[in-house]
């Protein structure tokens, strides 16, 4: 739900924050004063276009900020989708600059204003003369009527029967009209395998290999240089391990006679120690080194077919492995491309499949459009829609698509004419609200958005249908957070919370002031809306009598 907007310098608001509450909250005011400036914010915020004239006279930008709470909701597995951290709350920010360029922030991360509106999808739905007016969409009428039937689980499984239908009906039209291609990919691919198989080479052996041909290529180096250290080290007349052993045993005796060389004799003997290790490890090294021609010469016999090998596949000798393991994997999706009948079988199944599924849902959501016809239309007669039925139409597909094997639209007959015709072409601005809100009563179990915000509903009507929006968005906002734009005291009354919204004028600029009312003063604003400037006893009685309605 949405818990706080904060808005700055956007057209007649200067600065405003506004806190809101659970269920059902009405918008008031004199005409003129602003109340759909704050509709306009939050759907700035959440996608709408942005052009200069947001910004407030002499401002530099405008900004808007919607905090809301998202816990266990669709938005929130969106944020984890898209790497962007909630912690059961997400922050929407956007801002406008006087030049006309817009940002978005989702969580402090830049956003671009297409992802602004695919989060913002499954937080608000504004209703009224406003761009997001969902219902007009063919699919989010689907959407709508799969979910009010709790068959959401089985439509997802119709779009992965789909894909796999396609899947397989494209692997066997590539089949079929690459057969010449694939038999001659397929004879190349058995040669290159053929090849890389006898050659048996692994990145290991590569690594073995190059290690052992540069020992073996030096051999006699390190044989002569090994003897050549073991002769000035320790076997020669002037081995050096034998004059530190004479020094050190000379600087000892003379240690007696003056105690600062013993720090020196010490010293000595230690790498005497050191000198003795080096020269048994390097008498084990010359024993260990191997003088082997033909080990050296079958090491580069073998080398040279490598790189042979890499050459004849224009490539590095270290990825021969990896271009061996792309041919088998290739190799054998053409062997199974090459099994048409295979294929074809394999189509059939998943078109049978598919087919089954889609029936299923097809008379699923046949029941539950019946059943959403005649229960909508029974609340718009509570609506002044007297004489308008609504339909939920299945309009078949030939061949069905990924969403099934129709599509869905919702109609209204009764209100121009009697002919059944498609929402979005017959529904005035106020009838489509009123249906809408209709429409978001019955299905408001099933519906997913948390926020709906209703702007103009009144228009049109009044009296005891007033009444009825007023009860009917009240029952709404038992379920969700519901906002709703008015200048009608029935409908106002009916709200668990109400903001005032009122214009003044200071420093020669126009400001928007919006407060929250309770008590007497939402008592006098119930009785302005009834009766106008003047409010007398009687109107603040009746007033009194519309806020204790239960």
């Amino acid at each position: 739900m949405l818990r706080r907007l904060t808005i700055r310098d956007f057209v007649l608001v200067d600065r405003l924050e506004l806190d809101f509450q659970e269920g059902f909250g009405t918008l008031t005011g004199e005409t003129g004063a602003g109340k759909s400036i704050l509709v306009d914010a939050l759907a700035f915020a959440l996608g709408e276009r942005a052009d200069a004239g947001l910004v407030r006279a002499g401002s530099e930008r405008a900004e808007v900020t919607a905090e809301f709470a998202v816990a266990g909701s669709s938005a929130a597995e969106w944020l984890v989708d898209h790497d962007l951290d909630s912690e059961g709350s997400l922050l929407l920010r956007r801002l406008v600059d006087a030049n006309g360029r817009s940002r978005a922030y989702l969580n402090g991360s830049p956003v671009t204003v297409q992802q602004l509106r695919e989060v913002a999808e499954r937080l608000v739905d504004i209703h009224g003369q406003h761009a997001h007016q969902s219902l007009l969409r063919s699919e989010a009428q689907r959407v709508l009527l799969d979910s009010h039937a709790r068959l959401d689980p089985l439509a997802a499984d119709v779009v992965a029967a789909w894909r796999h239908w396609r899947e397989a009906k494209t692997r066997l039209d590539a089949a079929t009209d690459g057969v010449e291609a694939l038999a001659a990919e397929r004879e190349q691919l058995s040669w290159q395998l053929s090849e890389l198989e006898a050659l048996g080479f692994s990145n290991e052996e590569w690594l073995t290999l190059n290690d052992d041909h540069r020992r073996l290529a030096h051999a006699a180096s390190l044989v002569e240089g090994a003897q050549f250290s073991l002769q000035l080290l320790a076997e020669g007349d002037a081995a050096c391990e034998a004059q530190v052993a004479t020094v050190a045993n000379r600087l000892e005796g003379l240690a007696e006679y003056d105690p600062e060389l013993s720090e020196v004799a010490s010293l000595l003997q230690s790498a005497q120690a050191e000198l003795a290790e080096a020269i048994s490890a390097l008498r084990r090294y010359a024993s260990r080194v191997d003088l082997d021609p033909r080990r050296l010469t079958e090491l580069e016999h073998r080398l040279e077919a490598v790189l042979d090998c890499s050459r004849k596949f224009r490539c590095s000798p270290d990825e021969l492995p990896a271009l061996l393991a792309r041919c088998q994997q290739r190799l054998a999706v053409i062997v199974d491309a090459a099994d048409l009948a295979g294929l074809a079988e394999r189509v059939t199944t998943a078109g049978k499949q598919y087919e089954k599924l889609a029936r299923r849902l097809s008379a699923g959501r046949a029941q539950a459009a019946e059943a959403l016809g005649r229960e909508v239309s029974l609340v718009m007669q509570q609506l002044s829609l007297g004489g308008g039925r609504f339909d939920v139409a299945l309009l078949p597909i030939e061949g069905g698509n990924a969403c099934g094997l129709e599509q869905i639209e919702f109609r209204i007959a009764g209100l121009a004419g009697t002919e059944s015709r498609s929402l979005a072409k017959v529904a005035s601005g106020g009838e489509l609200s009123r249906i809408s809100l209709a429409i978001q009563v019955v299905t408001s179990q099933a519906a997913r958005v948390p926020t709906l915000i209703f702007d103009e509903v009144d228009v049109g009507i009044g009296g005891g249908v007033a009444e009825v929006v007023g009860r009917l968005l009240r029952e709404l906002g038992a379920e969700r957070q519901v906002l709703c734009v008015t200048h009608l005291p029935q409908v106002a009354a009916r709200a668990n919370w109400q903001w005032l919204v009122s214009k003044s004028s200071e420093a020669g600029q126009v400001r928007s002031r919006v407060v929250a009312i309770a008590g007497d003063a939402r008592v006098d604003e119930i009785a302005r809306m009834l009766g106008g400037i003047e409010m007398t006893t009687i109107t603040r009685q009746h007033a009194r009598e519309m806020l204790e309605l239960p």
